[in-house]
């Protein structure tokens, strides 16, 4: 699809076609700031940019996340092709890049959370803004906090994000991370006599655990959900970056892992998730590629929605294959209806 980048919204935060406007790559990232603690402004206004949901970025997002379901390739129950819940999260996430040299980047995704409002339609335009809106330092790491939002054409929302980031660190010396919040801990360990489902539905109860899904993220995947196709280097698309940081080879973005539970919960509460659903992780060590990890969910909780049917509450993790706890976190949606 041919289109003028100057009047029409790219697929991407920045349009990598212009590369070739420069003579050196490092150009292109001229006048942004270097990503340090001591640069940060808070608040900080991180832009706003016009996006494409074009049919590539959708294919592309099934790519990186191993997930072809016929609602973003045939039709679905909102009329028509949507994009996967999680399409438009990276792009959130990656927002920070308007204004900071992306390729300077050695960070590490500690939490993220996210609201799901609604679908994003095949060929909408979508609108993403995000501010930096808080700034602190713990065990010796600066974090910063962002805040952003997509909406779509007609003004609606269709996801909202809270995330957290060490802004600079070396990902390969990260131990293991708090696990819990003051409320609950997450343990990762299911109840005797547990109840396994494939999918929930009006008879779910506390207790029951979703099935099981095992995931290997693969280097190309990673690489491509990473920005690679906008020539954009990181510990996750570029070995020598990764082994600068300490680690053995590329590791998989907090946002993608989000992804895939993202998508284990659109199987399993349906299309009611993609208006009511909400999940906040917190990634705990980083993830190698070609590394297996399974994602689990337990149901802690039913209760009732105003104006009827009920919400499932969950605890939600994700293991490594030795057993170590690498992502945990919560999330809800609405139980399908009986009928």
């Amino acid at each position: 699809m041919t289109q003028d980048s100057a009047t029409r919204p790219w697929r991407d935060l920045t349009d990598p076609r212009r590369i070739v406007d420069y003579d050196d790559i490092a150009d292109r990232e001229a006048g942004r700031k270097e990503p340090e603690f001591e640069n940060l402004e808070i608040p900080e206004d991180l832009g706003t940019v016009r996006e494409l949901v074009d049919d590539h970025k959708i294919k592309r997002y099934a790519f990186t996340q191993d997930e072809y379901g016929p609602w973003y390739f045939e039709d679905s129950p909102f009329g028509g092709r949507i994009g996967q819940a999680t399409l438009l999260c990276n792009d959130l996430v990656q927002m920070f890049t308007n204004v900071y040299a992306a390729s300077e980047v050695v960070g590490f995704h500690t939490e993220e959370q996210m609201w799901f409002d609604s679908p994003a339609h095949l060929d909408e335009e979508v609108t993403l803004a995000a501010t930096y809106t808080e700034s602190y330092v713990r065990r010796g790491e600066g974090y910063v906090v962002m805040e952003a939002a997509a909406t779509g054409e007609d003004g609606r929302s269709i996801v909202r994000h809270r995330g957290v980031e060490i802004l600079k660190t070396v990902p390969g010396t990260l131990g293991g991370r708090g696990s819990g919040t003051p409320e609950k801990r997450v343990t990762g360990e299911i109840p005797d006599g547990a109840r396994t489902v494939a999918a929930f539905d009006a008879d779910t109860r506390p207790g029951d655990v979703l099935e099981p899904v095992t995931h290997e993220v693969t280097f190309e995947q990673t690489a491509v959900f990473s920005r690679i196709g906008e020539y954009v280097v990181n510990t996750h698309n570029d070995l020598r970056a990764a082994r600068e940081g300490k680690l053995r080879q590329p590791i998989v973005q907090g946002a993608q892992q989000f992804g895939l539970i993202a998508g284990r919960l659109v199987q399993a509460f349906g299309a009611g998730f993609f208006t009511t659903g909400w999940i906040q992780a917190k990634f705990l060590v980083p993830v190698e590629v070609f590394e297996p990890i399974t994602i689990h969910a337990l149901v802690t909780a039913v209760v009732p929605r105003e104006g009827g049917g009920s919400t499932a509450e969950l605890e939600v993790w994700i293991r490594r294959a030795d057993g170590r706890l690498v992502t945990v976190g919560w999330a809800s949606a609405a139980l399908p209806s009986r009928s």
